[in-house]
């Protein structure tokens, strides 16, 4: 907004041509957002707390500290950083690029299926919300409505295309099938950061990680320069997606403020469901798809651990690991939980690099 308003002053004011670079208003995005989270994050979580008196339903079983530990803690804290991501990209983003509204609108949807589902937990007092087949239906609709508006954003020749890393230039049309393909791809990454959240801290770095290499490659993308040189696919437009990224890093960091162990929020279905889609979106937005997979490698590591479980455990009647996803398998093998998030941490560190090598070996 400020972009859209300010540039009209850039003659009598030459220093308002600050807002024209978006390195400038994804630095304005992080700051903005952080602040907003550190300045209402403490109310938001005292509002939270008197309205639902015993917090998050716990696993009855999942690992026995956690009953303990985690029991009275309230969720729904994915709130604080919804409200600072749309605040921080409604000032600092061009308002005028149809992305920005996609990602918004991804980041509202979203989080309102989680809402529900949380709400639905609260109110049954169980670790159990909404239907899964409903919850997963609304998913899918919202998935395809931003796949769809992306496309008609998108030049031409990349609308329905698939990118793929390391082969420069080559790009797969897909047609219709694209639509379900990106669908699978925002709802997959939506899922799998739910997944992921069950231990304080666990999720939120990931997840900040990975946002901050969809800021370097959707910066890289829109730029024409840099994605010749790189031999990247330009996508037009989605340089403004770093904007977003900024504000999500900032919210990120901020929520990590009061979810560092022990957690005196949790981020609930409402922020996990919504950042895990937006990751998944902008994948998409900038023809990332397959590297999403890459970078976000730590997700698809639980992901996988719960279908494997699933799958043996019907086949077999017996388990693959002691507990799904996989980092509840390293507690109950006696790993205190500040060290398996911060290993995984680490693994998610190994995954990104991994992903960001792809920039340029092709």
């Amino acid at each position: 907004m400020l972009h859209y308003f300010l540039l009209e002053w850039v003659n009598q004011y030459p220093f308002l041509n600050l807002f024209k670079y978006i390195t400038f208003r994804t630095g304005g995005a992080i700051f903005t957002s952080l602040f907003f989270c550190l300045m209402f994050g403490g109310k938001i979580i005292d509002k939270l707390k008197s309205l639902q008196k015993d917090g998050q339903p716990i696993r009855t079983d999942g690992p026995e500290s956690h009953l303990l530990t985690k029991k009275g803690t309230p969720t729904m804290g994915g709130i604080m950083m919804i409200l600072s991501i749309l605040f921080s990209t409604l000032l600092w983003a061009d308002i005028t690029n149809p992305f920005v509204w996609i990602l918004m609108f991804v980041t509202v949807g979203f989080g309102f299926i989680g809402f529900l589902d949380d709400y639905a937990k609260l109110t049954k007092k169980s670790h159990i919300g909404v239907r899964g087949k409903t919850k997963l239906l609304l998913e899918i609709l919202m998935g395809l409505v931003a796949v769809y508006f992306i496309s008609i954003n998108m030049p031409e020749d990349k609308a329905t295309h698939l990118a793929f890393p390391f082969f420069k230039g080559l790009l797969v049309n897909l047609f219709v099938i694209y639509y379900v393909f990106a669908s699978f791809v925002i709802v997959g990454a939506s899922n799998s950061v739910n997944l992921t959240d069950g231990l304080d801290g666990l999720a939120i770095v990931p997840v900040v990680i990975a946002v901050c290499c969809f800021g370097l490659i959707s910066y890289l993308v829109g730029n024409f320069n840099y994605s010749t040189y790189l031999q990247l696919h330009h996508v037009p437009g989605s340089g403004e997606v770093a904007v977003v990224c900024g504000a999500i890093l900032g919210a990120g960091l901020g929520f990590l403020w009061y979810n560092a162990p022990p957690a005196q929020v949790f981020m609930g279905d409402t922020g996990s469901l919504s950042l895990g889609a937006l990751l998944g979106t902008m994948a998409v937005i900038t023809k990332h798809e397959i590297v999403l997979a890459i970078i976000g490698g730590l997700f698809v590591m639980e992901t996988m651990s719960v279908i494997i479980q699933v799958a043996y455990f019907k086949r077999t009647g017996k388990r693959v690991f002691l507990m799904s996803p996989i980092h509840h398998h390293f507690e109950k093998k006696g790993w205190s939980e500040t060290k398996v998030v911060i290993r995984f941490w680490i693994i998610a560190v190994v995954f990104a690099l991994i992903g960001l090598s792809t920039l340029k070996l092709r």
